[in-house]
């Protein structure tokens, strides 16, 4: 992993708490922390070594699928064993580096979960509405032109955020109250003017979210139109049924997701606990239960897992 180390000028090493409140609870809450974190880790790379091996698989919406994998991988991998080495351990200093390499893995893995479910719905709209032209449209030439860009605007949105926590001087307190290093938990402890990294902290971030989940909107919309254009009940239900667990996913990760950012921003009277809590649970809910309704609600998955299992249980 990649350690910044953009300036000269090294507060030191930086405490993370944990869960204030909790720091009694911190050897329990644990356990099901890493009883979460270790499915996560076997659900998605379950998922990318059957998209890998499996020709049926080698199609572009299982290739996004296994970004969103990887992506979700980067995502719990950032935080949770940090976090639980805080929680059994005690090992709560953190550097100023490892730092900012942390907080740029957790938001960057975030805004490109996001753009991945944003290209995952143009897909489905490519499906949907103009199946014949699917191949057409979606080869693999665009496919590499997606990807490179939606990594690309990702790494230009989040690499800001670590430039402005290095212009920073941190002088007083170095005490996250936090498990993670994230932006704007860190900026707050700076004895000076933070007010540009709360505005491109908060608004660059959520504005590009929110693009992402207009066109995710406009993409179903459009599929909607011309499933209910459909003759028979039997075809739109099995059309719908096919976008059914990318619904899902969207919904288990922009829901949670917008609460954070708005409790983070707005909600005063939420308590710390319950926010910190609930930032944590959701870097390893969503990794967590992605692979598993995948697993679940795609057929082509859902048979190529039995079959595995199936194998190795014979053997």
């Amino acid at each position: 992993m990649v350690i910044f180390n953009l300036s000269s000028y090294d507060p030191g090493p930086f405490i993370l708490v944990g869960i204030p409140g909790l720091e009694k609870s911190h050897v329990w809450i644990g356990i099901p922390f890493f009883i979460i974190y270790i499915v996560a880790l076997m659900g998605n790379c379950t998922l990318l070594y059957l998209i890998a091996v499996e020709r049926s698989l080698h199609k572009p919406m299982f290739f996004f699928l296994s970004m969103l994998a990887m992506t979700d991988l980067i995502l719990s991998t950032a935080g949770v064993p940090k976090t639980l080495s805080i929680f059994w351990l005690r090992a709560r200093e953190i550097t100023f580096p490892g730092c900012l390499t942390q907080m740029f893995f957790l938001h960057y893995s975030f805004v490109l979960d996001s753009a991945i479910l944003m290209v995952m719905a143009f897909d489905r709209y490519v499906a949907i509405c103009s199946p014949l032209r699917y191949t057409t449209i979606l080869t693999p030439k665009l496919i590499i032109k997606i990807v490179v860009g939606i990594s690309f605007r990702s790494f230009c949105i989040i690499l800001p955020d670590v430039f402005l926590l290095t212009r920073l001087p941190f002088c007083r307190t170095r005490i996250i109250p936090h498990t993670y290093c994230e932006h704007i938990g860190v900026a707050r402890l700076a004895c000076a003017d933070i007010s540009i990294n709360i505005w491109y902290g908060f608004c660059v971030p959520i504005m590009t979210v929110i693009s992402d989940v207009i066109l995710i909107a406009v993409s179903y919309t459009l599929i909607l139109r011309d499933v209910f254009r459909l003759p028979s009940r039997d075809a739109r239900q099995k059309t719908l049924g096919t976008c059914g667990s990318h619904i899902c996913v969207i919904l288990m990760f922009y829901t949670p997701a917008f609460f954070s950012i708005l409790a983070h921003r707005f909600g005063h009277n939420v308590s710390r606990t319950f926010h910190i809590m609930f930032a944590n649970l959701y870097i390893v809910i969503p990794p967590t239960l992605n692979p598993i309704v995948y697993g679940v609600k795609t057929k082509q998955i859902r048979d190529k897992v039995i079959l595995l299992f199936s194998t190795k249980g014979t053997e």
